[in-house]
């Protein structure tokens, strides 16, 4: 199991991940290519990736507290 720290280190890594793809989506979107098509498209597909990544760790570390059962 990891740790919180561990789990905070991997969720700004994601975060620092989906910066990067957003700013190669923005300047790619910036050249209106019709070659570029492709590259947005799998960079959207990668931010979504990274996005549902970044919810998953956000979640673990937000957990509830409480009974679900009683």
């Amino acid at each position: 199991m990891r740790t919180e720290n561990q789990i905070k280190r991997k969720l700004n890594e994601l975060i620092m991940s989906k910066k990067s793809l957003e700013s190669r989506m923005a300047a790619l979107l910036e050249k209106e290519e019709q070659d570029s098509s492709d590259a947005v498209k799998s960079l959207r597909v990668q931010t979504e990736q990274v996005e549902e990544s970044i919810t998953l760790l956000e979640w673990v570390l937000d957990e509830p507290v409480g009974k679900y059962h009683a």
